[in-house]
């Protein structure tokens, strides 16, 4: 059963029959952009959004990062399946996947964000939302919609902590500015 989450909610990552999750999946989905054509047909115009994936201490130092420049972690507990550069396709356009065992000890929060690359604002993006899915059996745990007005070109999505021997999610929704995770580093930062 999915919890649909609304900015600030926190959720536990346990499974729904006890324990704690071992394997999850970020989703980003979203769709192109239908523009009106000259002679008044439709056409879909192509929008580059990007998931990523930014890993820090206790300290709140980066400790490592996932995009599409670098699809691993450093100890390949984080990768990234791949770029998607038009937001064509049903599902989820890019997918982060965590293995929680293996995420080092000495990280305590990943913070999943997702930036416009193409430069679009999330006013232009259509049905884009990222989901939290426990990868060892595809149940989906938590939906959040991304898709909201304004001028912004980038959303740090989420966070997921470590908490004890488990870990929770929060829903963040803050909207911020960047075309590449190095832009909303300093956001990124301001949540932990």
């Amino acid at each position: 059963m999915s919890v649909s989450l609304s900015k600030g909610q926190t959720v536990s990552l346990t499974k729904s029959t006890g324990g704690t999750l071992t394997q999850v999946r970020m989703g980003l989905g979203w769709d192109a952009r239908k523009v009106r054509g000259f002679f008044g047909g439709s056409k879909e115009q192509a929008i580059d959004l990007d998931a990523s994936c930014l890993l820090f201490d206790a300290a709140g130092r980066l400790a490592d990062q996932v995009w599409f420049s670098q699809l691993r972690s450093q100890d390949g507990s984080v990768q990234h399946t791949g770029d998607n550069r038009t937001g064509k396709g049903d599902g989820d356009d890019e997918s982060i996947l965590v293995d929680l065992t293996r995420v080092p000890a000495t990280v305590k929060t990943l913070v999943f964000v997702v930036n416009s690359y193409s430069g679009e604002s999330f006013s232009q993006i259509e049905n884009a939302s990222c989901r939290l899915v426990d990868s060892t059996n595809e149940q989906e745990i938590a939906r959040y919609d991304l898709t909201g007005s304004g001028p912004h070109t980038a959303q740090i999505m989420a966070k997921v902590t470590r908490d004890g021997a488990g870990w929770t999610m929060t829903a963040l929704g803050v909207k911020t500015e960047g075309r590449t995770i190095k832009h909303m580093l300093p956001a990124a930062v301001e949540v932990l």
